[in-house]
């Protein structure tokens, strides 16, 4: 029987892997269908992936994945910081760990090689994971996909195959400190991997509402008043116009 759980990690990887878009809308019913479970089941899990952030209720409307703004967004990558570098102070990986990293950067390199753009996504976000997993702490590695879910709903709209190359290189860069044994090389790696989020995501800075109004309302330009008077004379009614020329030949 299909679990809360499952349904909450199907949604995550499906986030990652871009099947699912910032904003969609994912009703119980439907999803109740999808995992052949009751719509209790659902909203448990629905109820979890609010409390971390992924999904939102709107009263009367249903759950929609969340659309994060530029603060959201700046809030998420710095939470990863502290929790990635955190753990790259604390732990060493071993031999196995660092076999397993270069691996995944080896994967994550054969999707950027296929255009394959939701493997590429997933595994670019499951680095992460899979990093903290290999230092040995699953509490955090937990926290981590839940924050890499959020913040890939930010990558979803502005990142590009450029970004995605840049990305990977600074994985694989941050695996070479690894296998180095220098820790505070891999930490300041990972740290300015996490710092360029801004760059490599472009999102567009957010007005003030009343700016924005302000700007809406500006003045077109110097021929507002010629339009206007175009415009009154093209509303008279058609007789008038019709009969003016005619009046003006007498």
């Amino acid at each position: 029987m299909t679990t809360p759980n499952e349904i909450s990690d199907r949604i995550i990887e499906s986030v990652l892997a871009k099947r699912l878009s910032p904003g969609a809308r994912l009703g119980e019913q439907q999803l109740a269908t999808v995992f052949g479970c009751s719509r209790t089941l659902v909203r448990e899990a629905l109820t979890a992936l609010a409390v971390h952030g992924i999904v939102r209720v709107r009263a009367r409307r249903g759950w929609y994945l969340v659309e994060l703004t530029r603060e959201e967004a700046r809030e998420a990558f710095e939470a990863r910081r502290v929790i990635e570098t955190g753990l790259l102070r604390l732990r060493k990986p071993d031999a196995a760990a660092l076999r397993k990293l270069r691996d995944h950067v080896g994967r994550q390199q054969a999707s950027l090689e296929a255009a394959d753009a939701g493997a590429r996504s997933f595994l670019l976000g499951d680095f992460h994971v899979c990093l903290a997993e290999c230092l040995g702490n699953a509490i955090l590695a937990k926290t981590l996909r839940h924050l890499t879910a959020r913040t890939t709903l930010v990558a979803l709209r502005f990142q590009s195959a450029h970004d995605a190359r840049r990305s990977c290189a600074e994985h694989l860069q941050v695996v070479e400190a690894l296998e180095a044994g220098d820790m505070r090389l891999a930490e300041e790696r990972m740290a300015h991997h996490l710092d360029t989020w801004e760059s490599k995501l472009p999102m567009p800075v957010e007005m003030d509402p009343v700016e924005q109004l302000r700007e809406a309302l500006r003045p077109v330009d110097r021929m507002a008043p010629n339009l206007h008077t175009s415009l009154a004379a093209s509303s008279r009614p058609a007789s008038v116009q019709r009969h003016s020329p005619l009046r003006a030949s007498r």
